[in-house]
């Protein structure tokens, strides 16, 4: 269609937001369906959060915020930024979006000139490569493999850099393959990145505090401090506070970036929700007892899912460090038959025909970029989790 823009051929549509959308519309024609492909703890905003906005409500706080964020919540951001990650960031080198996709989409909008590179290691969210299309990058994958855990490797990235590079995006833990790196294999990948001054780096940090065992997370800027210049450190409220409907974003960095990211902002949303900004201040700066329940649910919902998993003959899944996922390999189950008759020949089919077959919702993952796997979201009940294990092992069993 003429009308619209060029801009829209060079984008996708979100596989993880069409997936969920066919689970519903199956569920709302009476299918019983397990949903595993959404992103979203399946708990409750914590009740001091939840109060912490009805007493702003109460207070009056429904008016207009500053663009880059109330000063309470940059406050409790950069502090928040000292605390946990050791990274000093005044007030004014902090921004709150409505989500950390924005945050991510303001960066990439005040700093990409066409022919700009951006490097992204796959298996990727699936918004990232599409962002940087949108604002007239170009995206350059680089391929991670599951026997090195799905993490970049040094040597690769080295490769991957150009002369047309403006930033590298790491993602720790990371969506879609809950890969987390260890301070010794950032290093490497920074001691990259230090030899490369006009490579910038951004690291999406959504899911930090869903780290699993003894693993303890790390972030850039935190492990090499010659990169603090030119690191934007992204987080937000939506994964360890159970917040994804509150839409709040934030990151750290240098001044001259938070500033023209600021000016993108103030053309394009202006502030993000008032309420939603008081909520966030309590999450940051209030009591965080929560964490450990979440992180001792997820740990105990992954360990459940990767053992029913790897009893499946032609799948193979990694134990992942964090987040609320796994990405299983089914290498082996490329060419059968489903009992639709229909032959599987990429991932694609086969979440479709689990789906179809099954009832159970997951994503492919050459959506991701990185295939033949697919995604699983642990963020459900044990039970859940354990009969969509059952349904799936069934599935691969019927194939032919």
């Amino acid at each position: 269609m003429a009308f619209l823009a060029d801009a829209l051929s060079r984008i996708k549509p979100s596989a993880t937001i069409a997936l969920t959308q066919k689970a519903r519309d199956l569920k709302a024609q009476g299918r019983d369906v397990i949903s595993l492909s959404v992103g979203e703890p399946d708990f409750d905003t914590p009740d001091n959060i939840k109060n912490a906005a009805i007493e702003a409500i109460r207070r009056g706080e429904t008016k207009y915020t500053p663009v880059a964020g109330i000063p309470q919540l940059r406050e409790a951001v950069a502090r928040k930024f000292k605390r946990e990650n050791e990274l000093d960031y005044k007030p004014s080198q902090t921004i709150v979006g409505t989500g950390g996709k924005h945050v991510i989409y303001n960066a990439f909008l005040a700093t990409l000139n066409p022919g700009d590179e951006v490097v992204i290691p796959a298996p990727y969210w699936v918004s990232y490569p599409e962002i940087v299309a949108l604002c007239g990058g170009t995206p350059v994958i680089v391929d991670t493999y599951i026997d090195k855990g799905f993490k970049l490797q040094a040597e690769d990235l080295e490769r991957a850099i150009t002369p047309k590079t403006k930033w590298v995006l790491l993602n720790s833990p990371s969506n879609p393959s809950g890969a987390a790196y260890t301070w010794d294999e950032l290093k490497a990948v920074t001691d990259v990145l230090v030899r490369h001054p006009h490579v910038w780096v951004m690291t999406d940090d959504m899911y930090e505090h869903l780290v699993y065992g003894d693993f303890k997370f790390v972030t850039p800027a935190q492990v090499e401090p010659n990169l603090y210049e030119r690191t934007l450190t992204i987080n937000g409220v939506s994964k360890a506070y159970a917040m994804t409907g509150w839409r709040i974003g934030y990151a750290g960095g240098p001044e001259t970036l938070i500033k023209a990211m600021d000016t993108v902002q103030g053309q394009q949303t202006s502030g993000t929700s008032s309420i939603s900004q008081w909520a966030a201040v309590e999450a940051l700066d209030g009591p965080q007892d929560h964490l450990a329940v979440f992180r001792n649910a997820f740990q105990g919902r992954r360990d459940l899912i990767v053992s029913i998993l790897n009893q499946t003959t032609g799948i193979t899944c990694p134990t992942p460090e964090g987040a609320f996922y796994v990405y299983p390999s089914i290498v082996p189950l490329i060419g059968k038959t489903a009992p639709s008759g229909k032959k599987i020949e990429t991932d694609e089919d086969f979440v479709l025909e689990l789906l179809a077959t099954e009832g159970v919702a997951t994503v492919h993952g050459s959506s991701f970029g990185s295939g033949p796997n697919f995604r699983v979201s642990y963020a459900t009940s044990n039970d859940k989790l354990e009969e969509a294990g059952n349904r799936i092992q069934r599935f691969v069993n019927s194939l032919r």
